[in-house]
Formats: structure tokens, C-alpha cells, sequence
């Protein structure tokens, strides 16, 4: 088990656009992919981008099993990898919703996403993903996925009244858990 340190918000590499994937199911890449999901396992995250670990590669995970202690009345999102991610917003409704990020500790935002987005790219092993998803799912994959071109969410805040200190905004969350 190898748990790499998050990169948090003003480290420049956070703010590159991630290189494509384009040799599947080697060694490196299962190593890698193994890596992240302990990263963010111990981090309670709900996904964990390559760029936030130092990676430059377009290479996301997310989801889990059980519920997320950072996000505890959210639904669980299927546990996936998501390498070279294309991301197409179905329809125009958008919704805010609450996020935090691992790479922004401490703090939460009101952010606007598109309310139903279907997503493509490769697992690990070159295997084709192709889901239209909504919800809690739809915010983590774009969120996620937005590490991959140097965004985080505070730069998709309309109103920066809206963010805040987790254990203010959500006294009930443990505030070890959302850091």
C-alpha cells in the first residue's frame, strides 16, 4: 500500500493539462492506478485525480462501495477508473451543489455543474466506458475530471460568499475526515 501526499491548491502542477494515456495494461499503470486508489482511500476521498499526487496523466478514480464519511448523505458511486475522460453535458440544466477537494482541505464550495453528463474513456486495461449519469455521480466525474485540465472548483464558483470552512458550513462532519 503506497499513500502519496495531495498536492494542495497553489502548487502549479495542479494547473497543467494532464497528457493523455496511451499504453494500457502495463505494470506502471496498474502500480499507479493501485497507488491512487490508496491514496484516496486513505483520504476519504470520493475520487483522486493523477495531477493531485504529481502525475501528469489523464487518469482519474473515483467511487466506492460504502458511504463516503466526507459526503455521508450522498449516494455511493460505482468504483471505476477513467483514463483519457470525454466528458458531454446532456441538455442545459445545471444544479449547485456543495463540493470539497482533497487538494483544497478544510474548505467547501457552492458549485454549479451540468445536472446529466455522459462520460467516455478507457479503463486500466484499454476496455472502452461509456455511461450517462446524473446526480452526486455526475458532480464527482466532473470534478474529477477538471483536475485533468488545471481546474479546481473554487475557479467554477459563481459566488465566493459561498465558500467556506467545512466544520462551519457542516458542524455534524468530522472535520479530520475532510481534510
Amino acid at each position: 500500500m503506497t499513500v502519496h501526499e495531495i498536492l494542495k491548491m497553489g502548487d502549479p502542477r495542479l494547473l497543467g493539462v494532464a497528457q493523455p494515456i496511451t499504453a494500457f495494461d502495463t505494470d506502471e499503470l496498474h502500480l499507479l492506478v493501485s497507488d491512487m486508489l490508496d491514496t484516496m482511500r486513505a483520504a476519504n476521498g470520493a475520487g483522486l485525480a493523477a495531477p493531485q499526487i504529481g502525475v501528469d496523466l489523464q487518469l482519474v478514480v473515483f467511487g466506492t462501495r460504502d458511504v463516503n464519511p466526507r459526503y455521508p448523505d450522498r449516494p455511493t458511486v460505482p468504483p471505476t477508473v477513467l483514463i483519457n475522460p470525454v466528458i458531454t453535458p446532456i441538455g442545459n440544466a445545471a444544479e449547485d451543489d456543495w463540493e470539497g477537494c482533497l487538494s483544497v482541505p478544510g474548505l467547501r464550495g457552492l458549485v454549479p455543474r451540468w445536472s446529466q453528463i455522459r462520460y467516455t474513456g478507457f479503463d486500466q486495461y484499454g476496455d472502452p466506458i461509456d455511461r450517462t449519469v446524473d446526480g452526486f455521480h455526475a458532480r464527482v466525474v466532473q470534478h474529477e475530471c477538471d483536475h485533468l485540465i488545471g481546474r479546481l472548483y473554487p475557479t467554477r464558483m459563481r459566488d465566493l460568499t459561498q465558500l467556506g470552512y467545512t466544520e462551519v458550513l457542516f458542524p455534524g462532519l468530522d472535520p479530520a475526515d475532510d481534510d
